[in-house]
């Protein structure tokens, strides 16, 4: 893994149907977790937790078939209605200082949610995940 690698990013915007903090909360909410974070289709979340606090755990284990993949991180920054960010720790992601950072912002219709995610190990990484959160942020609007 090269250093230029690890600094691939990738950046989406989704307008949600729904007010900034009832959209913010929802990604604290273990329920609701349990109900969008799920980065492809015919996947489920049958355990999710939220430590909801800087510093705190987070751990959504989505199911693909048969097979188990938890995915996990710590809190970091937890500005209500704002800002969020997180580690990001993930089987089909082993890079130390993953970072996702989903930013909320007023928008006519609802709100506009940017999701920033930054170091991936290859470019096919950063894609996948580019798909994943693609379909999540699709079905967090379909949810809400």
């Amino acid at each position: 893994m090269t250093d230029q690698a690890t600094e691939l990013k990738l950046e989406i915007s989704r307008l949600i149907p729904a007010n900034r903090e009832r959209v913010f909360d929802a990604w604290l909410d273990p329920k609701m977790l349990a109900q969008f974070m799920t980065p492809g289709p015919d996947m489920s979340v049958p355990e999710a937790t939220s430590d909801a606090r800087e510093g705190g755990r987070f751990l959504v284990v989505m199911r693909a078939g048969d097979q188990d993949l938890p995915h996990a991180g710590t809190y970091k920054t937890i500005d209500r209605a704002n800002r969020l960010a997180f580690t990001w720790e993930s089987p089909m992601s082993q890079v130390e200082n993953s970072i996702v950072t989903v930013d909320f912002e007023d928008a006519d219709g609802g709100t506009n949610v940017r999701l920033t995610h930054v170091r991936f190990e290859s470019e096919e990484s950063r894609a996948n995940h580019e798909g994943g959160w693609s379909r999540i942020l699709t079905t967090l609007a379909e949810k809400i």
